[in-house]
């Protein structure tokens, strides 16, 4: 296997991702094009909006997709009855640009969609989630071709998915794929009748987001989002399943190659040993990043012990990476340390060639290669960390 070869195409493979809006910029310019979109993407908003019929489970999946359970502080509030009167947000417990807004209930005899939407304030929505717990009615068809004329997207989601499959377990042959088929198709025929033609109703359980069609979900909001918004759904969603853990991971990926030049451009902190330095507050707080986003930080540790009924210790010892005990300078210094060891000469000239400034400004490029490296072995440690905790948590105790 060529590895020189291999080498090369990652590099020209990162490097490109930075665009050439750096490549044509001197040092000064490119780092605050970095920093700019570093800093938006952190805080750009998204306004998600859930409505449905009064009882349909709006407020569950309002606080499932926050990572929250009914009676955790915090969540929306539950009821066999309409309890919000109007629209209520609640912000993500971890990232605070990401409101989800538990909208009053449709379906009444004297229901509008247009005086409704307005009462509500459609434009501030990114997307509306339409929620029926049976079936789909005329209420929810008129909404949604009035959220279609005012440019916004709605997804249908079909709830209590719980409840449905506990009913159909109880009879004779049954079978899961059929039985989810069939109420896909059973949503879908009675739009259909209703005027409204979709591709996908989604079948979601508030009390077990992680299965029926969470990623599916996820999925298709995220095509229809701008490349900031998608970033912050995917780091919002709550960590349960493995296919999210993938999908966190590959978007945490795509920012190393600007997280490691600016880290090593804005040079702070030398590596003992190396004749390269870096700033080790920009490393470690990407690193932070990704403990938060993967749900292995303390207090999300702790929400999931409630749930699973592990103890702390239990889901830390399936814990592998050399930054679960702690992050600090110390350790990011020695995994730098590490990560040089595994830095070819040639990908250093190569790194250069594609970045000419890189070369007079970080030690010839072997800054930003180290910090990119070793960024890339600790995401791929804490995603694999993660999938462990995940998959702990959901073993059943003998």
């Amino acid at each position: 296997m060529d590895t020189s070869k291999d080498n090369r195409n990652n590099i020209q493979e990162d490097l490109e991702g930075l665009g050439e809006s750096i490549s044509n910029q001197d040092l000064p310019s490119a780092l605050n094009t970095i920093k700019d979109y570093l800093k938006q993407q952190d805080h750009v908003e998204l306004n998600i909006g859930v409505t449905g019929e009064s009882g349909s489970g709006k407020s569950t999946f309002v606080n499932a997709f926050r990572g929250l359970r009914d009676e955790e502080e915090g969540s929306a509030k539950t009821g066999v009855v309409e309890t919000t009167k109007k629209p209520e947000v609640f912000f993500h417990p971890k990232y605070k640009n990401v409101k989800v807004w538990d909208l009053p209930g449709i379906g009444t005899p004297n229901f509008k969609a247009s005086e409704y939407l307005e009462q509500v304030d459609c434009g501030r929505y990114d997307f509306f989630i339409i929620i029926a717990s049976d079936r789909f009615k005329e209420c929810h068809a008129q909404l949604a071709e009035d959220i279609k004329d005012m440019g916004k997207k709605f997804y249908f989601v079909r709830s209590k998915m719980d409840c449905s499959i506990t009913a159909e377990e109880r009879k004779k042959n049954f079978d899961l794929k059929k039985t989810l088929d069939t109420i896909q198709e059973d949503c879908k025929n009675g739009l259909k009748k209703i005027h409204i033609e979709v591709s996908d109703v989604f079948l979601i359980s508030g009390w077990e987001m992680g299965k029926y069609d969470l990623n599916l979900l996820q999925e298709t909001i995220e095509k229809d989002l701008s490349e900031h918004k998608r970033h912050v759904l995917l780091l919002a969603l709550p960590n349960i399943t493995l296919e999210i853990n993938e999908r966190k991971k590959k978007a945490l990926k795509k920012n190393i190659p600007r997280v490691a030049l600016l880290s090593a451009c804005v040079a702070a902190v030398p590596v003992p040993g190396l004749s390269i330095a870096v700033d080790v507050a920009i490393i470690a707080d990407e690193l932070r990043k990704y403990y938060s986003a993967f749900g292995l930080d303390d207090p999300s540790l702790q929400k999931l012990c409630k749930r699973s009924g592990k103890t702390v210790e239990e889901l830390k010892s399936r814990m592998k990476s050399s930054l679960h005990n702690g992050i600090n300078p110390g350790s990011v210094l020695t995994l730098l340390g590490t990560a040089s060891l595994f830095i070819a000469e040639d990908a250093v000239e190569f790194c250069v060639s594609l970045i000419p400034f890189v070369g007079s400004v970080v030690a010839g490029g072997m800054s930003y290669l180290t910090v990119s490296n070793m960024l890339k072995r600790a995401l791929n440690d804490i995603a694999k960390d993660a999938r462990n905790v995940l998959m702990a948590a959901l073993e059943s105790d003998v």
